[in-house]
Parts: structure tokens; sequence; C-alpha cells
């Protein structure tokens, strides 16, 4: 028996029917903000490397959440960018740190319309610009995990819905899960960066969180990059150290790695679009090389169909424009 010929062009030709047989769907729920809060009286400053994104003061920032929250964006990521910084980051486990005051702020205007989810982590806070305690020129691990998990507490304490360890620190999960489960936090998810690469894409973010290395780099605690199997495990670890959601980071140059993590981690999982990767299409669209919107929102549906659940980005106000508008 001859089988009649399939040709894929007659599902195509219908738009109703390419929507009906769409294998891969992109909306604002599966979309969080990163926003960037500082300790300073104007309301926001331009991130010179990052076109139209700020740091914000807390009122600032309230003002910039009205507008998240009037797109349905369900959720935004905060990053602290204190006044004074020294060499173990204590403003990030102080009560009156900026992002504690931050959160503090956020629950009083919005209460529960908004998920706060606080990057935990030292780099923005220390003088060297590291994301652990310096000993002897090196960051000392476990001398570190004390002061993430006192950390998260305070974030915890605060109001934060989500703590995001970032650091790369071997063990950090099971630190801060501990010690939130002693302090009666069971219920607040840990959602770990652990698959975070030793990428150059983060240079912009580094300008926006004022978080530049003072000597040496990161490569140390974060991933190299030719390595997949090394995620898995990182991956793998975080799991059974109690981590409920899972991320990887960068996002688009790492998309086998977030396949893989679809395919092998039962958890949900997370992809940061990061700053250098927003910069180099921003900066390809202002000069005309690219149609924005288009490359956007095909390079934000590429992360979903590698397996992502939860996407941060950048380009987050501008994706639920557009998807609120159709």
């Amino acid at each position: 028996m001859r089988f009649p010929e399939y040709r894929p062009r007659r599902l195509r030709r219908n738009e109703k029917l390419r929507g009906l047989i769409q294998e891969t769907e992109l909306s604002r729920q599966h979309l969080v903000y990163p926003l960037f809060v500082k300790e300073m009286a104007e309301e926001r400053i331009p991130i010179p490397s990052m076109k139209d994104v700020y740091q914000f003061s807390i009122d600032g920032l309230l003002k910039e959440i009205e507008q998240v929250k009037s797109l349905s964006i369900p959720a935004v990521l905060l990053f602290g960018v204190p006044e004074h910084k020294d060499e173990v980051g204590s403003g990030a486990f102080d009560d009156n740190g900026i992002v504690q005051k931050a959160v503090r702020e956020i629950r009083k205007r919005f209460g529960a319309e908004i998920l706060v989810i606080t990057d935990l982590c030292l780099c923005e806070y220390t003088s060297h610009g590291h994301c652990g305690i310096i000993k002897n020129g090196d960051v000392d691990n476990d001398e570190t995990l004390k002061i993430l998990a006192r950390s998260a507490l305070a974030q915890v304490e605060a109001g934060s819905d989500v703590v995001a360890p970032s650091d790369m620190m071997d063990g950090r999960v099971r630190a801060v899960r501990q010690l939130l489960d002693e302090r009666g936090f069971q219920h607040v998810p840990i959602m770990s960066y652990a698959a975070k690469y030793a990428s150059g894409l983060y240079s912009p973010f580094r300008d926006a969180a004022e978080s530049t290395p003072q000597f040496g780099d990161r490569r140390s605690y974060q991933m190299d990059p030719p390595n997949q199997r090394e995620a898995l495990r990182e991956m793998q670890l975080d799991v059974e150290e109690g981590a409920d959601i899972i991320m990887v980071k960068p996002a688009l140059f790492y998309l086998d790695i977030l396949a893989l993590a679809r395919r092998e981690i039962n958890r949900p999982l997370a992809a940061y679009s990061v700053s250098g990767e927003y910069v180099m299409i921003k900066t390809a669209a202002s000069m005309g090389y690219l149609d924005y919107q288009r490359i956007v929102l095909e390079s934000t549906l590429s992360i979903r169909r590698a397996g992502a659940d939860i996407i941060i980005t950048y380009f987050a106000k501008d994706l639920a424009g557009w998807l609120q508008r159709g």
C-alpha cells in the first residue's frame, strides 16, 4: 500500500491550526524580572552598560514593582547594592541591610500580590567582590556557608518568599536548608543556582551590582564552561541537599545543560538570561541589525523549548507587554 505523501506545509498554512499544534508555550507566568535596589537618594540611576536597566532606591523600586504587577509578571528577583562594604559582607545578613529593608517595604505595599525571590550571595556586599570569606588569599568555603545561612535567614525573616543561593560554595543548599528549618521556615523554597558557569557574559551585571572582584576571578567556585557531566553532578547534589528549584546560568549559551536537566532532574527548572545576552540583543537591535521584538521572543522561546519552567530575564517587561497585547 502506498501512503500519501506527508506535507508539513498543510499544517502551517492555517494560523489557527498552527496554534493548536504548537509544542511550546510562552506566557507571562513564566517570567521573573531582576531588579537592583541600592541605598541612595535618587529614585533610579541608569546602568550605562545595560540600556533601560536601572538601580533603584526603595521608593523607586516600589514604583517599578507597580508597573511589573500591572503587566502580570508574577515575580521579581532582588539584588542589593549596599552603601558600605566590608571583608565579610555584613550587609547581607544585617536586619537593616538594603535587601531586607526593601523586602519589608514590598510586603507593606503589595502583601502577597508579588512573589519576591532574593538572591543570596556575598559578592555585592564584600569589599573584595568575591562570593565568600577570604582567608590566605582564597575563598574559605566552610566559613562562607555560615554567613550565607545567616543571610538567608535575615531575608526570610524580612518576608522573602524564595531564597536563591548564587555563590556556588559546596554544601550551601544544605547549610541554608538546615538553618531555615531550625527556625521554623520549612515552607520557604530554595532556588539554587546549581549550574552557574564562569561565563564572560556577566560583565554588565557586575556594573549593575557593583560586584567586580578586586583581585583574581571566580573560576575556582563557578563551573568550567567545557563541562556538562559536572553540571549534572552539581544539580543532583543540590537536589539531595534540599533544593526545590534548580537553575542554569547563563541561559542561551547553555541550552544543552538546560535540556540535560529537563531529562535528568526531577525538579522545576529556572534559567537566567543574563546581562550579556541582554546587551548583545539590545545593542544589535538598536543599530538596526535585528528585529528587536522578534529576536527577544525567539530567544526566550528557545529557553522554554529547552526545558525552563521559569525564565529570569531583563526583557520581562517588554515580553509581558507583547504577550498582553497578543
